[in-house]
């Protein structure tokens, strides 16, 4: 089971295009908004800007200008984790070594895959490629298990595929041919420069893609994924392994995890009850072409300017970006995403601090007891659901900010300097293997529910973990307009308030009302309540699905988990603003709307409309409003207004 289907994160959706101004009665997210929408203009290296984009923009600048000055040796660093990560910085800022170095670094593992002869061959490899990112025809992971949390199991998905969802496969699909085409011109490139000629090249592409939509055609898509119980699929090693006749499958997770378990968690069986077909003794070409690409691929953005730039054309055509970051950006970047939690928890510690901390941590726990407090005063839950729901907020772990301590495989990251042989390659695909036995270790390791595992403190979003029964709000959210002393508390309340609330929200959402107070994934509900509960969310559905967005229609489902948090977060931020004697309908309304502004491309738009589990912006800001009666009150909206929604009709679910 991959991160992203793990956790319940805030922010994602598609966003609203430039449709001009409005009255708040008949359009509320362009009534705040409209006037910026109408003159803002995306940045040629980014596919949207505003709200969330426009702070992670401000958050980028201020660690650039601080690493810069540690870069020049005018600051030091203080810590040994940060100091690697400078080191690591400017090795990825030092295009001159890069270009001189060229593809050279790439090719040992080209030949890798080029010297395989046979799925013998390819058995010897299957570990080395996954933990030097080298590809992964069986991805597999460890993470704690969904029905016992206090160990951990190994996961198995499904191979990545090059189009962002199955449904870019089906026929019809308008966009599908465009992107295919963009893959293609990208790889042709990387090909051409590491060294393949023509021939070569169409031959490997040819074989890489047809095997990509044999996979296509057998793996979840988005909305499966999004349906978190139906990833959970325990099955024998033993009987895992009898899923291929030309590769040892059980083989293959002994020696990755020295022969430390016994069964693992497959969260697309589909896929492997068709694997033996998809991969057979007729279409070894077809693999070993694929992990051609899959190697090529994933190194490229480690090699040359030039390198980084083409490696970065396929995601820009699919997300409807104009151009690459620039140099420094991209080393920015590129060094970030290595030492994330690094650079999160001293961004947090400078700019937030320990004092904040602890003035937000009491708005947690406050939103908290206001969700209880619903709970205890919920009119269709029965009272052994009820207290069990009670239990599981009260076992409820907030973070906020930053985390106490990091995961222990940053210190692990050690730079080899140029002097000693190192190199951006180097050291990166040496970090590679690092991360990966590390998770692989962690097999006989306690589960740490105070870990962060999925977001940074500079990470501008949120979020609740299911199978650990936490929420995590970084310090990079925790400012205008979701939160600031010049607000007012309305203000903050539906900004910050709503995103806290929309986190705990996940512990009852459709997925994570499936967890208990430990995370362990059972159903804790009588027969009644649950019956009652499935036919909320299903309104819920039934409010999004096909509502027209970006020249395409919302999927109910895929969003469901998401909306249901947004619907159970906003009325409860509600409920506790109006305990405060200032509190106004107006301004609580107005930054909920606010906080979900931005533009984006179309192309950014319609990707995201496919795979997200988030509603567009503008539908999250516009319909949850619509479901509260206070809104009405609010902007004294009448029936014939646009935000009109009959009382029948409004979703209430928390």
């Amino acid at each position: 089971m991959t991160v992203n289907n793990h956790i319940a994160a805030l922010v994602g959706g598609a966003t609203s295009s430039d449709e001009g101004t409005a009255d708040v009665k008949d359009d509320l997210y362009l009534g705040v908004n409209g006037d910026w929408l109408k003159t803002a203009k995306i940045p040629a290296d980014k596919p949207t800007t505003g709200g969330f984009a426009d702070l992670v923009e401000n958050i980028e600048k201020t660690l650039m200008n601080d690493f810069g000055d540690m870069l020049d040796g005018k600051v030091e660093p203080n810590n040994v984790l940060l100091a690697n990560f400078i080191a690591f910085y400017h090795q990825a800022s030092d295009y001159a070594a890069r270009d001189k170095d060229g593809f050279e670094p790439l090719k040992p593992l080209v030949k890798q895959v080029q010297d395989l002869t046979s799925f013998e061959d390819l058995q010897k490899q299957l570990v080395t490629f996954i933990k030097q990112g080298s590809g992964a025809l069986i991805p597999i992971d460890v993470e704690p298990d969904m029905k016992d949390t206090k160990h951990r199991v190994v996961n198995v998905d499904a191979p990545s595929l090059i189009l962002p969802d199955t449904t870019y496969y089906a026929e019809g699909n308008e966009a599908a041919p465009k992107l295919m085409a963009a893959f293609r011109g990208m790889m042709t490139k990387l090909f051409k420069a590491t060294g393949f000629s023509d021939d070569e090249i169409k031959t490997t592409l040819d074989q890489a893609v047809a095997l990509d939509a044999k996979f296509a055609q057998h793996e979840k898509s988005s909305e499966e994924k999004a349906d978190y119980p139906k990833l959970y699929n325990p099955q024998d090693l033993s009987e895992f392994g009898k899923h291929s006749s030309v590769l040892d499958l059980k083989a293959y997770v002994d020696e990755a995890l020295d022969n430390r378990v016994n069964r693992v968690i497959v969260a697309d069986p589909k896929f492997y009850e068709a694997f033996d077909s998809l991969v057979t003794a007729d279409n070894f070409d077809e693999v070993k072409s694929w992990y051609l690409v899959k190697v090529v691929r994933n190194w490229a953005g480690y090699l040359t300017n030039d390198a980084r730039v083409i490696a970065g054309e396929y995601n820009r055509a699919l997300t409807g970006t104009k151009e690459a970051p620039d140099k420094q950006k991209g080393a920015y970047r590129l060094a970030y995403s290595q030492f994330n939690m690094v650079v999160g928890d001293y961004y947090a510690r400078k700019y937030f601090g320990t004092k904040a901390k602890n003035d937000v941590m009491d708005m947690v726990h406050r939103m908290i007891d206001v969700y209880k407090n619903r709970l205890a005063n919920n009119d269709w839950l029965s009272k052994d659901t009820r207290d069990k729901a009670i239990l599981k907020l009260n076992t409820l772990i907030p973070n906020v900010g930053f985390p106490d301590k990091i995961d222990p495989v940053f210190a692990q990251f050690v730079v080899k300097t140029e002097a000693d042989g190192g190199s951006l390659f180097s050291n990166a695909l040496n970090f590679a293997k690092i991360a990966a036995q590390a998770n692989f270790d962690d097999i006989d390791k306690p589960v740490d529910r105070t870990m962060w595992n999925y977001m940074d403190p500079a990470m501008v979003n949120a979020y609740y973990d299911p199978s650990n029964n936490i929420i995590v709000f970084p310090a990079a959210i925790l400012q205008a307009p979701f939160y600031s002393l010049k607000q007012t508390s309305s203000e903050n309340f539906g900004g910050i308030g709503a995103v806290m609330a929309h986190e705990i929200s996940h512990a009852f959402d459709n997925n994570g009302a499936q967890f208990d107070e430990y995370g362990n994934m059972h159903n804790w509900w009588t027969e009644a309540d649950l019956k009652h509960f499935q036919g909320l969310t299903q309104a819920m559905i039934d409010e999004f699905n096909g509502l027209d967005f970006a020249g395409q229609k919302v999927n109910g489902k895929l969003v469901v988990s998401e909306n249901v948090a947004d619907q159970g977060g906003l009325s409860c931020a509600l409920e506790a603003a109006k305990e405060d004697d200032s509190f106004s309908g107006k301004e609580f309304f107005t930054n909920w709307a606010k906080v979900w502004c931005m533009k984006a491309s179309q192309e950014y738009e319609q990707m995201l409309l496919s795979i997200d589990v988030h509603a567009p912006h503008k539908l999250r800001a516009n319909v949850q409003a619509q479901n509260l009666d206070d809104f009405y009150t609010a902007f004294d909206v009448k029936e014939g207004d646009g935000m009109w929604l009959a009382p029948d009709k409004r979703v209430h679910i928390w």
